[in-house]
């Protein structure tokens, strides 16, 4: 297995494997991204996210994508993955593992990440269960909340109106 940088050409897979991604975890109808949206805002100067790809026989068997973060109560930059998947064949060899620990050297290298972040799906037991084998705790009381589509637009607008 190796893990490495996705370039623009691997758009198509790393599209795929966060579409089995949603489909798992029941996301699957609310999918939106394509190879497109995978290439405009994944690669370029002004990239939005990075991307690692899991190889396993030279084949994409995993993926994670993740963004700079920012802690104001550590004081410190970190990573937040957004995504983390690995085939179902790909499972119980270490590439979620491997993924994780490509994604928190990437981070401390590049902007020197303390801390890596992010959230699991309240009924992926397994997820949870990974990520607790790290050391991951969850916080109680953080609770993620999401503002998007007309909610989101209605904000928006009305910052607009307000300059």
């Amino acid at each position: 297995m190796t893990v490495r940088l996705a370039t623009p050409d691997d758009a198509e897979a790393v599209a795929e494997m966060l579409a089995r991604l949603a489909d798992e975890t029941g996301d699957g109808a609310r999918f939106a991204s394509t190879p497109e949206t995978i290439r405009k805002h994944g690669f370029g100067p002004d990239a939005l996210f990075e991307t690692l790809i899991g190889e396993r026989n030279g084949q994409p068997a995993g993926v994670a994508v993740f963004v700079r973060h920012f802690s104001t109560t550590r004081g410190q930059p970190g990573v937040y993955v957004q995504d983390l998947w690995t085939s179902p064949a790909a499972r119980g060899a270490g590439l979620g593992a491997a993924l994780l620990a490509a994604v928190a050297g990437h981070a401390r290298l590049h902007w020197g990440a303390a801390y890596l972040a992010l959230t699991t799906h309240g009924h992926n037991d397994r997820a949870r269960s990974f990520y607790a084998r790290f050391g991951f705790v969850a916080h109680p009381e953080d609770v993620p909340m999401t503002l998007d589509g007309m909610a989101f637009d209605a904000l928006q607008a009305g910052a607009e109106r307000a300059a």
